[in-house]
């Protein structure tokens, strides 16, 4: 097969910033919260935004982009329903990857760990948080269920608005969060020649040990 070089020959030299020992903090969490600010800062579209890539019980992958809702040295928290596709895989496969793509800042960063639900008690703050449409929303959708067409959201959220008018709409029982509980994250910086910096934390007897890995 040919190599198409209008794809092939798409590049760029990255030249902003270095990643090196002496500035990067023994705490990965700390260095997340830094870069994380930095791309708040900077006005990114969804700094929030990351690729959560799961394992079915076949062993096989897939990835897709969701937002993340909140971080501590415990870890990183998403909100999904849990009978949906990404639900069930890390209920039946409890372990995960994510990779934030800050491209403006030329960096990136990657999560592996392992996954736990979230206490239903930290489900209801953020749910209670939320517009009240979007609560509607999670009673909506019957995530990742073949539906014939549109117009069937559209008619079981008409149905809701209704139901719900002037009312609380109570957290749904199949709808919370996950946390994943990270081993490993890596930092890359974009360098020029394409020698990117990257540093890799890695927990051992709960301490963060910080390799450089070869670009």
């Amino acid at each position: 097969m040919a190599i198409r070089p209008e794809v092939a020959d798409l590049r760029r030299d990255y030249t902003l910033e270095a990643l090196v020992e002496a500035s990067a903090t023994p705490d990965p969490f700390v260095q997340f919260q830094q870069w994380f600010d930095a791309a708040v800062k900077a006005e990114l579209p969804e700094p929030n935004a990351m690729t959560l890539a799961t394992i079915d019980a076949a062993g096989c992958p897939s990835a897709r982009i969701v937002l993340l809702k909140d971080f501590d040295d415990r870890g990183f928290v998403l909100f999904t329903n849990y009978n949906s596709h990404k639900g069930q895989e890390l209920n039946q496969t409890p372990h995960a990857a994510l990779v934030f793509l800050w491209a403006e800042l030329e960096r990136q960063v990657r999560i592996q760990g392992s996954v736990e639900k979230i206490s239903p008690e930290e489900s209801d703050g953020y749910f209670y948080s939320r517009p009240h449409n979007s609560r509607l929303g999670a009673w909506a959708s019957n995530q990742s269920e073949v539906i014939p067409n549109r117009e069937v959201l559209d008619r079981e959220l008409g149905r809701l608005k209704l139901e719900y008018e002037g009312k609380e709409v109570p957290r749904p029982p199949h709808w919370g969060g996950f946390r994943i509980k990270p081993h490993t994250i890596e930092f890359w910086q974009g360098r020029t020649s394409r020698l990117h910096d990257r540093l890799r934390y890695r927990l051992s007897d709960g301490v963060w040990a910080i390799d450089r890995l070869s670009p």
